[in-house]
């Protein structure tokens, strides 16, 4: 689908293989469809935050070539139809992520820095890629309306392929960029001090040759969830690792039941920071298993993860 992240940094860069994580993950329930009553199957959506409430959501939809950033509100027991969120809708803007207290919002997009300039290309190993940049903007919460779009510093938009950012309660920033002599993609953090993001630094996190994108932080810093390939043939897999004093644990697959489909990406939290949503082409099961929701197109998944939190707090005792 056009809206995929790993499509398109698929596009600059070829993936090397990685090794195999912890493949000892416990047993899960498999994911449901969020809000199949109120999302049109025949869309490509993902991505899913919501307000600290829960009471309103917002997600990419693939818009043809790009994206756009849609919004829900919860009303009545149920999510109203989604409409285009007030600060989208012209520019390709993608992967949201909403601050622990929802006093902001960030998004990817390849909106132009300077009003009136083009989109931002793409730039990577030496070609340019027009209009396919990505940066994160951020935008505030003023009581009733979000602000108008800024633009994050330099020290953050370092190049021109920024995206998936997620956002722990202290403010460190955790997101997909531009790293080392060459450019590489990798996952990066950003402290947040004195009102200001520090360099970023790569998170060490799997097997140095992995590739990890779509980073999920808890608010805490306790654990993360992230998408991840073996080999560039194969699906981005999502898993979580865990703080330890040393640094993350090894990867844990979140197995076959979770990771179906041929990529499972956007990983994000819910409001209780236990409940998983991401995207995924996977066709539906059980009860949702319809036409509508096996059609190929990517749609907005759920799934606790209370078996591998409860798993890893055993460990602990």
């Amino acid at each position: 689908m056009a809206m995929r992240l790993s499509t398109a940094f698929a596009t600059w860069m070829s993936f090397a293989s990685i090794a195999a994580m912890s493949s000892h993950a416990p047993t899960a329930d498999g994911p449901v469809v969020f809000a199949p009553d109120a999302i049109p199957a025949g869309a490509d959506d993902g991505a899913a935050v919501f307000t600290p409430d829960g009471a309103t959501v917002y997600f990419m939809r693939g818009t043809g070539d790009g994206s756009t950033l849609m919004e829900s509100r919860h009303r009545d027991g149920r999510w109203s139809p989604p409409t285009v969120a007030p600060f989208s809708g012209r520019w390709h803007d993608l992967d949201p992520a909403m601050a622990p207290d929802g006093s902001f919002l960030l998004f990817a997009s390849n909106r132009p820095a300077t009003p009136g300039d083009p989109p931002l290309d793409a730039v990577h190993g030496g070609k340019r890629h027009v209009g396919q940049g990505m940066n994160l903007w951020r935008v505030d919460w003023r009581g009733d309306h979000w602000s108008t779009p800024v633009r994050l510093p330099d020290v953050v938009n370092r190049c021109s392929l920024i995206a998936s950012p997620s956002i722990a309660a202290d403010g460190s920033l955790y997101f997909i960029g531009c790293a080392g002599p060459r450019g590489d993609f990798a996952l990066l953090r950003s402290p947040y001090r004195d009102g200001r993001y520090a360099t970023p630094r790569v998170v060490a996190l799997g097997d140095v040759d992995a590739t990890i994108r779509d980073p999920a932080i808890a608010p805490d810093g306790s654990f993360i969830v992230v998408s991840v390939k073996h080999a560039a043939q194969q699906p981005y897999r999502l898993a979580i690792a865990f703080r330890t004093p040393t640094g993350w644990s090894a990867l844990q697959d979140l197995g076959d039941a979770v990771n179906g489909g041929k990529e499972n990406m956007g990983a994000q939290l819910g409001p209780d920071h236990h409940t998983l949503y991401f995207y995924s082409d996977r066709p539906a099961a059980g009860a949702q298993a319809r036409a509508a929701w096996t059609n190929g197109h990517d749609h907005i998944w759920q799934v606790s993860l209370t078996p591998w939190l409860d798993a890893h707090a055993g460990h602990g005792r």
